[in-house]
């Protein structure tokens, strides 16, 4: 009966490894050599801006893109332009509101490859407690064991309440943003 119970289990275990998804590999990311910017207008005039507090957990392997897994979280208070009055607004209630709503939120549901080495992370991005589903193109090289990440996407800041009152409307700053991503990671935890 022994014999009989062993010979199941490794039939049963042989079935289910010729049906599991691969895992993907842990990548560790650099906060030192990576960038999280965003980009907007404010009466016409184009600026720039970056996050520069954030945690990533990446979990992405290029020969199974869909097995991947991956959540950024952006501590919004540390959004900054090098304009002084926009940096003091950005964590008011206006805009990121951090006292109610500290962060931002990018959980990467799959990857999709997209051929050579571009893909899609398909995932939900929340700000101020307002989730949206976003598809975030981004190319990705890994050399000598090490991956560059590099993407961008745009999105409508109104649809995550970012502008209250005076700034609901685009008359001053525009609604559409840029958020570009740019990482630098190596294999790990």
């Amino acid at each position: 009966m022994t014999k009989y119970l062993t010979a199941v289990s490794a039939a049963i275990g042989l079935m289910l490894a010729g049906v599991a998804p691969s895992l993907a590999f842990s990548w560790k990311v650099d906060p030192a050599r990576s960038h999280i910017g965003f980009s907007g207008t404010q009466t016409g005039d184009a600026f720039k801006g970056e996050f520069t507090n954030y945690q990533a957990t990446i979990d992405f392997d290029p020969a199974s893109p869909g097995a991947g897994h991956a959540l950024i979280v952006i501590d919004l208070a540390g959004a900054k332009t090098g304009d002084s009055q926009r940096d003091e607004a950005l964590p008011g209630e206006d805009w990121f509101n951090v006292g109610q709503f500290p962060k931002a939120r990018f959980e990467v549901k799959t990857f999709t490859s997209k051929g050579a080495n571009a893909y899609e992370a398909v995932g939900t991005l929340s700000i101020r407690n307002i989730s949206r589903d976003v598809v975030l193109p981004f190319t990705l090289d890994i050399k000598e064991g090490v991956a560059h990440a590099q993407g961008h996407v745009d999105l409508m800041r109104n649809v995550f309440g970012v502008g209250q009152n005076a700034w609901a409307t685009d008359e001053y700053v525009g609604f559409p943003v840029g958020i570009d991503v740019d990482l630098i990671a190596t294999p790990g935890s």
